[in-house]
């Protein structure tokens, strides 16, 4: 098969995938021409970019998309050629989903069950076409981590409101005040759009005089290697795809807690959730009483559920054979996949 692949966006979940699509297809990567000209400039390149797109989908079977933005935006409006698949995250379906044209993309893949329902909510002519494929990573590259539990606390994201770093730290703040062996480590580099935001953690920290328990590490290129810097991840934002930092921890064997966003429970168990800072504290009260034995049965479990439910070795592979079933014509919608339900819960540590 002839297939095209059309990605402007980040490449941080797409490169298992890709090398999975090139491993058994003929693949051309869309290649964004621009020149440089000192009149006409924009409109020149806007040519050029309406022409290199319809050459991509003219001269394959099937164009992927990853991600559903501005590429599939543009390409779902030109005359159909080919078909098309994309791969919704999270972002696309509040700033790019009504710009595109539905009619012409033949499958939508996404992360989450609960990012399948809210797209149905919005387009319900999508209902024969979505697919869910769980949000994955490498559990080799992600291998088990051995640390000694210290009562390090960290979150991993980008430092933006929807992240609520600011709440943790005011929730940690209060923590400190009874368990004040604590650390909490913020990995995460400056967000262009919330400078101010970046600014005012750094703030309350030193104001609340937190600067001996809290670290700030800027953007980390490595997280693996940053992961051995904390016993207990946290995912704090009010609204996801399935966030892939936490996932990326519980394959380390890292113990992960989440805010209940919604498709949350499909990332972990409700006993791992919670809605109030209250509750937060509370789990982690509880995990820093833990014993050694139970502290190591959670780390086991939390790799084990990451190698069963979102191995990327895996989720790459239910991908290439979604995107084969459509370029052959035989693909046929499945029922809803259930990441949650009788999987075995976590060990109590409260006993």
């Amino acid at each position: 098969m002839k297939l095209g692949v059309a990605i402007e966006d980040t490449w941080d979940f797409f490169h298992e995938i890709y090398a999975e699509f090139r491993a058994y297809h003929d693949v051309t990567l869309f290649q964004r021409r621009r020149i440089k000209s000192p009149v006409f400039h924009a409109r020149i390149n806007r040519y050029l970019f309406n022409r290199d797109l319809k050459r991509l989908m003219m001269q394959n079977d099937l164009v992927f998309f990853e991600w559903s933005s501005h590429l599939l935006a543009a390409a779902s409006h030109m005359a159909k050629t080919c078909k098309i698949v994309t791969r919704l995250h999270r972002f696309e379906l509040n700033e790019w989903a009504d710009r595109v044209n539905w009619e012409n993309v033949d499958l939508l893949i996404v992360v989450a069950e609960a990012k399948k329902q809210e797209v149905l909510a919005r387009f319900p002519q999508l209902k024969d076409k979505v697919e869910v494929v769980a949000g994955a990573v490498d559990s080799e590259k992600f291998s088990l981590i051995r640390k000694t539990y210290n009562g390090d606390i960290g979150i991993l994201c980008h430092l933006t409101p929807r992240k609520r770093v600011y709440e943790l730290i005011l929730t940690f703040y209060d923590l400190l005040k009874t368990h004040p062996h604590l650390h909490l480590h913020i990995g995460g580099g400056r967000h262009v759009a919330y400078r101010d935001y970046h600014d005012a953690l750094h703030d309350t920290v030193s104001r609340l005089n937190m600067q001996e328990n809290v670290t700030f590490y800027g953007h980390v290129d490595e997280p693996k290697d940053w992961y051995k810097n904390v016993d207990v991840i946290i995912s704090n934002g009010y609204s996801e795809g399935l966030q892939v930092s936490p996932l990326e921890a519980m394959s380390t064997g890292r113990l992960v807690f989440s805010h209940f966003w919604r498709g949350a429970d499909e990332m972990l168990p409700k006993e791992y959730l919670y809605f109030t800072n209250g509750q937060l504290a509370e789990l982690l009260i509880e995990y820093d009483s833990a014993s050694i034995d139970q502290k190591e049965s959670q780390s086991k479990w939390m790799r084990d559920r990451v190698i069963t439910l979102f191995n990327i070795q895996s989720k790459k592979v239910e991908v290439r054979k979604l995107v084969e079933s459509v370029a052959a014509g035989s693909y046929y919608p499945s029922s809803p996949i259930q990441t949650t339900g009788n999987y075995e819960s976590r060990i109590s540590v409260a006993n």
